[in-house]
């Protein structure tokens, strides 16, 4: 960990050996910012966001900031541990298969709405309000972009886990759109000069500042109930091909704020791509599709916010990786993994992505990794198989 001093700012307390000038601009932004608390922790896999770094922490006093959280509210990993050690590759394509004929993905939604508890006790909020029958018919689904299905293998016991990469889908977008929005207007009515517009907030204590944390929180829950959806959808699928039995299960976070005490001070903890690793606290740390997965537990190390990060991080952008990438490159990388076409897109190939092993280096006082998961087979996006 390295510290960056900030003129006129808190300093800013860096995992990455490296951060590119975007990112270390964005991290300057938070470190000005009038509520920020401490200090600035950036993990190992930052890169650049909107407004605020991807594998940022941000402690505010007495503010929040929706774009500190993300427009995927409650984005995170839910990952199972099974009794089965062996798997065919046929068996792999069969599952998948089946998969994705019960969990939409992409832009797919259910075409009949889904129940769920929770609907019954959503908050009075315009937004939610005017979103909930959309929502009914997102729970349970994938989504696009880096979010993923995997089934993996322990590198040491031989044991297969299922992994689930979602959020809150739609929901959380609109959600997160419409009191950013909001918040910047707030700021501009209030005459409050920001480093950045995206950084737009609320006092914790307004009214608006509150109804964003409810939201929010109802967003979480929406996310974790959608994550719980499709692993149950994959558990009865796995188990009708492989008899097998589920045994550990774990489910975090990474894109959210939440109420903490750190440094003797109660603060608003926001982490953007940043997973909580209190100590013991088991959580999820991804790769690549086409690299390993880990499943660590939290050292509670208070220099990072008792954070770490969410993911290897993206080494180039979208577009970047779809101009200079190519398939057989790609293909050389993913020739063991059973995965989809690439129909010329490039920007969820591995090599878009950090070296998981360097991002798990740079933080092994944040987390002690437990289990390393290597990828069998993966569904990712709306594609065709490539087999």
């Amino acid at each position: 960990m390295k510290i960056i001093p900030v003129q006129d700012g808190v300093p800013i307390k860096c995992w990455a050996d490296e951060i590119d000038a975007e990112t270390l601009k964005q991290a300057k932004n938070l470190a000005v910012l009038e509520f920020a608390f401490k200090h600035i922790a950036i993990m190992p896999d930052c890169h650049k966001g909107f407004g605020m770094p991807i594998g940022g922490v941000l402690a505010a006093k007495d503010a929040i900031v929706p774009n500190a959280v993300g427009v995927d509210i409650g984005c995170g990993m839910r990952a199972v541990r099974t009794s089965i050690k062996e798997i065919d590759r046929q068996t792999i394509i069969n599952i998948i298969e089946k998969i994705r004929d019960y969990i939409p993905v992409g832009f797919k939604h259910h075409p009949v709405p889904k129940e769920w508890s929770g609907f019954d006790r959503a908050p009075d909020i315009a937004v939610i309000q005017r979103e909930l029958n959309s929502s009914k018919r997102q729970l349970g689904t994938l989504g696009g972009g880096n979010h993923f299905i995997e089934i993996q293998q322990d590198k040491n016991t031989g044991s297969l886990w299922l992994m689930v990469h979602s959020g809150s889908r739609n929901f959380g977008l609109k959600i997160a759109s419409e009191f950013h929005k909001l918040a910047k207007k707030e700021c501009e009515k209030r005459k409050i000069l920001l480093p950045d517009k995206d950084l737009a907030f609320f006092y914790f204590d307004s009214k608006e500042g509150r109804e964003y944390y409810t939201a929010m929180n109802f967003a979480l829950e929406f996310a974790r109930e959608n994550r719980k959806r499709m692993m149950d959808v994959i558990k009865e699928i796995f188990a009708s091909f492989t008899n097998a039995k589920f045994e550990e299960e774990i489910d975090i976070h990474h894109n959210y704020a939440s109420k903490e005490k750190h440094f003797g001070k109660e603060v608003i903890v926001h982490r953007k791509g940043a997973t909580a690793a209190f100590k013991n606290l088991k959580g999820i740390i991804p790769g690549s599709q086409g690299s390993s997965s880990f499943i660590v537990e939290g050292k509670g190390n208070q220099e990072s916010f008792m954070s770490c990060s969410h993911g290897a991080g993206r080494r180039l952008s979208r577009r970047e990786a779809n101009r200079i990438l190519n398939e057989q490159e790609c293909e050389a990388v993913m020739k063991d993994i059973i995965h989809e076409k690439w129909h010329n897109r490039f920007d969820e190939a591995p090599q878009a992505y950090k070296d998981i092993n360097i991002v798990m280096a740079q933080q092994k006082d944040l987390v002690k990794i437990i289990y390393e998961l290597k990828p069998l087979g993966v569904i990712k996006g709306d594609a065709d198989l490539n087999i």
